[in-house]
Formats: C-alpha cells, sequence, structure tokens
C-alpha cells in the first residue's frame, strides 16, 4: 500500500462523512416539517456506508485478475435511506395538518440524535483528516531521506 492509497482510502472517508453532514443538517432543517411533495410529513433520513470503494480500477483490475487488491479500501456510501420508525403524534387543534381529533402527524426527527450523529460525523471526518496530515508527513520525511 502506498501513499496515494492511503490517501485515497481517507479521501473516501472525508467524502463520506461529508454526505452524512449533510443528510443531518436535512433532518433537523425538516424537524418540523409536515407537508412534502409526496405528500405527509417529512421522514427522517439516514446514509448507509459500505466497505470499499469500487472504481473503474478497482473492477477492471477484478476482472482481469492482476493482484492487485480490489475495492477492498475506504469506504463507499450505498445509499440514502428512509427511517422506518414511527412518527410522532402531536395535539395541536389549530395546526392546519391536524386531523378531526387535533393531532398532527409530525416528523420523525428527534433533535438529540441528530446532533449525536452530527458530532460523530464531524469527529470521523477530523481523523481522516488527520490521518491525510500524517501520510503528508511521512511522505515529506521519505523525500528528505533521499536529499544530500
Amino acid at each position: 500500500m502506498g501513499f496515494m492509497e492511503s490517501l485515497s482510502i481517507s479521501a473516501s472517508g472525508m467524502t463520506a462523512e461529508r454526505l452524512r453532514m449533510d443528510v443531518v443538517a436535512n433532518n433537523l432543517a425538516n424537524v418540523n416539517t409536515t407537508r412534502t411533495a409526496t405528500g405527509g410529513p417529512f421522514r427522517r433520513q439516514q446514509v448507509l456506508f459500505s466497505s470499499g470503494a469500487n472504481t473503474f480500477d478497482d473492477m477492471l483490475s477484478s476482472m482481469t485478475g492482476s493482484d492487485r487488491s480490489a475495492g477492498t479500501n475506504g469506504v463507499r456510501v450505498t445509499g440514502v435511506v428512509p427511517d422506518n420508525s414511527p412518527m410522532r403524534r402531536v395535539y395541536e387543534p389549530g395546526h392546519p395538518d391536524a386531523d378531526a381529533k387535533g393531532y398532527v402527524t409530525m416528523p420523525n426527527v428527534d433533535t438529540v440524535t441528530e446532533m449525536v450523529d452530527m458530532m460523530s460525523a464531524s469527529r470521523a471526518y477530523e481523523a481522516n483528516v488527520s490521518a491525510v496530515q500524517a501520510i503528508k508527513g511521512m511522505a515529506q520525511k521519505a523525500i528528505e531521506i533521499g536529499r544530500p
């Protein structure tokens, strides 16, 4: 494993965590959204990760049987899926979306859960940045070894 592959692995982690942060921000922005384009309240979204970044080079290597390790390093986002946990019901008889009994169906977004996810994504991103800085430092030291 060379320096470039290590950088690629950390870059895949930073990209995935940035998307996770975007999804968390979207969830928080819609915490009180009771109407969507599809009808009904907003449904919380979650990001799914899997191991390995399947690039064209990885696929080609696996098809040709070359000796490289294909698609086993890094992380990739496999999708953004809705959270199927139950929606909240809040008694607000004056709300325009209230049912006959005065209850409004609210999004299944929990602010505390989103804040924890946001902190987790931020820490994972920072860890990948630290890894990139360490790799950069190692590469610089390797270059200095060759200098007279």
